[in-house]
């Protein structure tokens, strides 16, 4: 299991907007096969920041996403920083 998960900033001003311009982004990716859960919401203390978590069956279906499925960057709008990083997970159990 592949799991991508950390932050982007954006102008405080525009996060609303990208978020809106994040929807379908968010719905190709949830109905992507592999796709097990894929989040991309406002932080609620910094206005600025967008917390990111995907989650993935494997490494190969997030790439056929990424290289077939996401829209460009130009369609979701500009972010100026992400701090993001890939996990791989060997096992899950219950809490």
């Amino acid at each position: 299991m592949i799991i991508i998960a950390g932050s982007l900033r954006v102008a405080t001003e525009t996060r609303d907007a990208y978020l809106a311009g994040c929807r379908s982004v968010t719905e190709l990716a949830r109905s992507a096969p592999g796709c097990l859960d894929f989040a991309l919401s406002p932080d609620p203390v910094d206005p600025g920041r967008v917390n990111v978590y995907e989650r993935w069956e494997s490494d190969a279906a997030l790439e056929r996403f990424r290289k077939a499925d996401a829209p460009a960057q130009e369609e979701v709008g500009e972010f100026l920083e992400a701090t993001v990083q890939r996990y791989r997970i060997s096992g899950v159990e219950a809490p």
